[in-house]
């Protein structure tokens, strides 16, 4: 050991005094890792230079406290290679951090060394294998992105004891099994779409403070109603694509929500909400809902209903709003509406769209509807007689 620091200190220039086994981990990155072409990221880093000088090293005195690889501008190449094992000898990093490139190879288990970890974020790049379960020692951590890789299998449960997570980003790989309880009364952001992940979500599997939660494009299953009513400050809820089933709760039209998606599961009964609507964006379609369209639904800006099996006549206050455009999309079509009224000569807005096709009336108005909408305009009336009055 004496011989260790004999020999940094003759490469060092006079006042260096970077922690020599931190000086032997940031060596073995480098070796692992290289510049993209066109990227210059690794070009600062000379090693007979002080290395709290280096592009992305951090330092706090003789140790490093952050390190984030790679240019940070928009458009940089990124660097390519593995993250080193070596990493965990940096036992003061609270943040590591490494920019879109082509990093392949696995997660190094000796990240869990780094008790004071509050930031991991390494998305957009080729890392593959398990997310490691001892990431679960890491009881400081804040945020851990691990987006658009090639992580598989299952969700630690250990990552959903973590008891300080702000945000969780495993979106865009190819995880599977069950969504895992997150007990963190702090977990702001919960993005875990584009997986293949399956089973059901315990109604107290996510804690109240979320108001970002993307689960879409899963195998997700069973009812969620019960964990909705108490998610109460979401900003964005996106379910779609999944295989949920059963109702959802009224209440949830009350929550801060600026996008509500819930297109394409298996979703019924009727839609009730308890007071006016006042989500932008609220898309309920490709789904079982019935009965009644809710009059509440007016304020909505973009509203997508279709693909159900709503009955009844098309409520006036939707009628009258997208006449007016303030609602720009009023989709409707594949249900089984009896009625809309509307003056047959009136002109819908240029900047609204409006489908009533494939429902079960006579349609007054003539406007072009999506190409996926088919080119039927109104439904057998065998499929309609039980739904007339």
């Amino acid at each position: 050991m004496h011989f260790i620091f004999v020999l940094l200190e003759c490469s060092f220039p006079v006042g260096a005094i970077l922690d020599p086994i931190d000086f032997l981990a940031l060596q073995s990155i480098r070796k692992s890792l290289d510049d993209l072409p066109g990227s210059n990221y690794f070009a600062s880093w000379d090693f007979t230079a002080d290395p709290c000088n280096f592009a992305g090293v951090h330092c706090d005195r003789d140790r490093v406290i952050a390190l984030n690889l790679g240019d940070p501008r928009a458009g940089s190449p990124g660097l390519t290679g593995r993250i080193d094992p070596a990493i965990g000898k940096l036992s003061a990093l609270t943040e590591f951090t490494i920019v879109p490139g082509r990093i392949i190879g696995s997660l190094p288990q000796t990240l869990s060394q780094l008790k004071n970890l509050r930031f991991l974020a390494v998305g957009r790049n080729f890392i593959s294998g398990d997310i490691p379960a001892a990431l679960g020692k890491l009881r400081g951590l804040q945020t851990l992105d691990l987006s658009f890789n090639q992580f598989y299998g299952s969700i630690p449960w250990s990552i959903g004891t973590l008891p300080s997570l702000l945000n969780v980003i495993l979106c865009h790989n190819k995880l599977s099994g069950s969504v895992p309880p997150f007990v963190s009364q702090k977990l702001t952001r919960l993005d875990l779409k584009h997986n293949d992940l399956s089973g059901s979500i315990s109604p107290l599997g996510l804690p109240p403070s979320l108001q970002y939660l993307s689960l879409s494009r899963n195998r997700l299953t069973g009812p969620v109603d019960r964990l909705l009513t108490r998610l109460d400050r979401l900003s964005f809820l996106d379910l779609s694509m999944n295989h949920f089933t059963g109702c959802i709760p009224g209440k949830l039209f009350t929550f801060p929500l600026t996008n509500l998606q819930l297109q394409r599961n298996q979703f019924s009964g009727p839609v009730e909400p308890i007071d006016q609507v006042s989500i932008p964006t609220v898309d309920l379609s490709f789904n079982r809902f019935s009965g009644w369209i809710s009059p509440l639904f007016s304020t909505v800006q973009h509203l997508y209903l279709n693909n159900n099996r709503f009955t009844g006549e098309v409520p006036g206050s939707l009628v009258d709003q997208l006449l007016s455009a303030s609602m720009q999309i009023l989709y409707l079509q594949h249900n089984y509406l009896t009625g809309m009224e509307i003056i047959p000569v009136a002109a819908i807005p240029v900047s609204s769209s409006l489908c009533l096709q494939y429902n079960c009336m006579v349609l007054h108005v003539r406007t072009p509807c999506p190409l996926k909408a088919g080119k039927q305009k109104t439904r057998p009336a065998e499929q309609c007689i039980r739904w007339k009055v």
